[in-house]
């Protein structure tokens, strides 16, 4: 039978567990097995919607390679011509939108790799609003549930149901029992306690129209006469949708393709392609090894890692701060031993966490709370 998320032996390790200083097992374990076969039942008004959304975004890619009035960014600097508004906008929002969630629902709520003040937590909840993938609060709390229970039947995207579900699939059926069950006993009383958070969760149904749809698609309009057609097809839904996709490839590329220096035995891996797309989310095996590390990457620089560039920027200017890293004694060992198992907590203070980690941590731009 199939492993199911309230079975101990399941080979996603717990991290009360772990026997090694770098928080792995020192013995095998027992390898992934699939997901337990059961009848899906589908969500026919999500089938529709992303339905609708993907044969939109196909056409509004089709206006961005067609227009008559199209040139890129870079020749409008250097050139001074005209181009699409709907464009520019479309760019400016997927990098809010992913900052939204890499920077913000991602790394500073569902792991608490690092702390913001109220400023920044502002910005990125309004950056998260834009890119409706749920309000931060109960992004960040499924994103926990994943990591505790990654690839079980607990799992909400589940990579062991194959590369549809994990991307998408799991978002047109109805949850696994084991998703609902685990998230309700996850602790994310910190979320709750965040009023940004409360009061995105509160007014998200009124604030999530307007920052998706509504201002993206009037803005191109009046401000640039832009054609209502372009600014709804290219500036909204195609940005939309491809701003999705890229968050979907983490789940679902990034556990299926790349290489695994940090733990061979879990299938999260260190996907380039990903990672380019994603603001450096693609490094998924350090990821999951390390999950509250705030780069979530080993990485000396932020050539594919824009939002740590974003982080530590706002850690200059005092609105980050401590901002916690693997050190590299542990990363050592860890490469070392390449994978004798996986460390699923969701991410610092988790109630699981490595003593020994929490010790050896590096917290950077510290300050007195």
């Amino acid at each position: 039978m199939a492993p199911n998320a309230t079975v101990e032996a399941t080979g996603v390790l717990n991290e009360v567990d772990a026997e090694t200083i770098d928080g792995g097992l020192a013995k095998d374990v027992t390898p992934l097995k699939r997901a337990e076969k059961r009848k899906i039942k589908l969500v026919w008004r999500n089938v529709l919607a992303f339905g609708y959304l993907h044969l939109a975004a196909v056409y509004g890619a089709w206006l961005m390679l067609t227009s008559a009035r199209l040139y890129t960014i870079a020749i409008r600097v250097v050139f001074s011509l005209n181009f699409p508004f709907s464009n520019c906008v479309a760019f400016v929002l997927y990098v809010m939108s992913g900052l939204g969630i890499t920077a913000g629902a991602h790394r500073l709520w569902a792991h608490r790799s690092y702390k913001a003040k109220l400023p920044l937590r502002i910005i990125l909840a309004i950056f998260n609003t834009i890119a409706f993938q749920d309000c931060a609060l109960h992004w960040a709390r499924d994103h926990r549930v994943h990591h505790k229970y990654s690839e079980t039947d607990a799992d909400p995207h589940n990579a062991t149901r194959g590369f549809f579900f994990s991307h998408i699939g799991w978002l047109l059926c109805r949850k696994h029992p084991e998703v609902i069950a685990k998230g309700k006993q996850l602790d994310i009383t910190d979320l709750e306690a965040d009023p940004v958070l409360r009061f995105q969760r509160k007014h998200y149904m009124l604030l999530m129209p307007l920052a998706c749809f509504i201002l993206p698609t009037i803005t191109p309009v009046y401000f640039w006469n832009e054609s209502w057609t372009n600014a709804w097809f290219v500036a909204t839904l195609f940005r939309w949708t491809f701003i999705l996709n890229v968050t979907w490839l983490v789940n679902s590329a990034a556990h299926k393709w790349g290489d695994k220096p940090y733990d061979k035995s879990i299938s999260p891996s260190e996907n380039r392609t990903v990672a380019s797309f994603a603001f450096g989310e693609g490094w998924h095996n350090y990821h999951h090894v390390f999950p509250w590390d705030y780069k979530t990457a080993e990485l000396g620089n932020y050539r594919m890692n824009l939002t740590t560039a974003f982080i530590d920027f706002f850690a200059k200017i005092g609105w980050a701060y401590d901002l916690k890293t693997v050190s590299q004694e542990i990363v050592e060992k860890r490469v070392k031993r390449t994978g004798d198992g996986s460390h699923p907590t969701w991410g610092w203070g988790d109630k699981d966490q490595d003593q020994y980690e929490v010790q050896h941590a590096t917290i950077i731009n510290q300050k007195e709370d």
